[in-house]
């Protein structure tokens, strides 16, 4: 029997060492962050955690990343108030807002009056886009000690430390639209992202009950987070490890509707909890509306690239991503002061290396052609040459990745691929080879002398 023993050690401590090895080197390939590094703040100056929404300007960090990013237009209407931190628009900003009855006159962007208080640094872009940037006649855009550049035209009173006008100031973050389209696809994919909880309205309130373990939570929902006639309903998560991520892909089609009270400016809602890790995917809806009078928590990826978002809730909490078009407006039965405000996603999501997007987007081409001017310093009035009118929302041209990945600010990044496992499988080899010594030298010492 002691004969057997000394193999069967042998081979017990080989197998831990290659088990060990496998697990190091399987480990990569478990989760990705979202695509073209999006998502997490960018220094800056990042907090942790972030704050709860505070009103004023004293900053509590810097965030240089993209916080809204908007595959067609971004049209400004109703009696909407601002959105915080860096835009991103490969169509054209458009601003007419309804200022009858002493409604706001001004929407401001960058730094803002109320949210997470945790704006671009000074001097960054507020605002980029691949179109024209018009404000109505009488308004203000305002990104006081920030950049508006545009590549098509300016028209209106925009207020900035600088107003630029660049020929393809927006074409380094193209790409961003095909990876997010084809990444949403990936994220709905239930062989790539088995559910594992439930989610079920019931009349008072939407309830997403998770599975108590996985750090991955995932949900489906084919229904209207609404009460039964259309009204206002409470959002509730039980059962979410803390830290985990919480991937809810709405499967509904051809329009989604979330019309909710819940969500506080305070952190003592359970649904703020999970915000910096929450990422609320719709892949294939055309219609998207955010309603209520709660403040959304969590980030949003509307995937379709024909699609239009309408943000009506009086705050969105989290980072806004549609590859369509995006309206930011108020309630048409009242209200005002709608407002973005800038939160990071750092959640962890179902590996889909090399995304591709469900349709090809359709061509626009812009209004005018666009020229080059240089930059406009200070805060300045550029004067109107077209009358403000209602843009109808259009989809820019097709996008073509040039390389899979980039930084939040449009800065390339080397491929990541199986050259990154190199390190890895080394150390599970070195385990093994441990190991494997280790019970030689424990064998060796347990033999008798002769």
């Amino acid at each position: 029997m002691r004969a057997l023993r000394r193999p069967a050690l042998f081979w017990a401590a080989a197998v831990s060492s290659v088990a060990v090895g496998l697990v190091l080197i399987a480990a990569p390939g478990l989760a990705d962050p979202l695509p073209d590094g999006l998502g997490p703040c960018v220094p800056g100056d990042c907090p942790s955690p972030y704050p709860p929404i505070g009103i004023g300007t004293d900053f509590k960090g810097r965030d240089n990343g993209i916080n809204v990013f908007v595959g067609g237009d971004f049209q400004v209407r109703g009696r909407a108030a601002e959105t915080e931190g860096r835009i991103v628009v490969l169509g054209s900003f458009d601003q007419n807002k309804d200022t009858s009855a002493g409604g706001s006159a001004a929407y401001n962007i960058g730094i803002v009056g109320a949210g997470s208080l945790v704006p671009p640094s000074d001097g960054q872009d507020f605002l980029v886009t691949g179109g024209n940037v018009t404000v109505a006649a009488g308004q203000r855009l305002i990104g006081e000690r920030g950049v508006v550049r545009h590549a098509g035209t300016a028209s209106g009173t925009i207020l900035a430390e600088k107003v630029v006008q660049e020929t393809g100031a927006a074409d380094k973050y193209r790409k961003i639209r095909t990876s997010l389209a084809g990444a949403s696809q990936c994220y709905a994919n239930k062989e790539k992202a088995p559910a594992t909880g439930t989610a079920k309205n019931e009349g008072s309130q939407t309830t997403f009950k998770g599975d108590g373990t996985s750090k991955l939570q995932v949900f489906y929902v084919d229904f209207d987070l609404a009460g039964p006639s259309g009204g206002q309903q409470g959002i509730v998560f039980t059962d979410i490890p803390a830290g985990a991520t919480v991937l809810v892909n709405v499967v509904k089609t051809p329009a989604w509707t979330v019309n909710s009270y819940s969500g506080t400016i305070t952190d003592d809602d359970p649904w703020n909890k999970i915000r910096s890790k929450l990422l609320w995917n719709v892949p294939d809806a055309t219609t998207v509306n955010v309603a209520g009078t709660g403040q959304f928590q969590g980030s949003l990826l509307a995937g379709n690239t024909g699609s239009t978002t309408t943000l009506t809730a009086p705050g969105f909490n989290g980072r806004m991503f549609a590859t369509g078009n995006l309206v930011h407006m108020s309630n048409p039965a009242g209200g005002g002061g709608q407002e973005i405000h800038a939160y990071a996603f750092d959640g962890d999501l179902p590996s889909c290396a090399a995304p591709t997007p469900s349709a090809s987007p359709t061509t626009v081409a812009p209004t005018t052609s666009p020229t080059t001017a240089a930059p406009t310093a200070g805060p300045t009035t550029v004067a109107p040459t077209v009358a403000p009118t209602t843009v109808k929302p259009t989809a820019p041209g097709p996008v073509v990745p040039t390389k899979p990945y980039a930084t939040a600010s449009g800065e390339d990044i080397p491929e990541t691929g199986t050259s990154s496992l190199v390190p890895v499988i080394g150390t599970g080899l070195m385990l093994l080879g441990a190991g494997i010594a280790s019970v030689l030298v424990t064998q060796q010492r347990r033999r008798p002398s002769k």
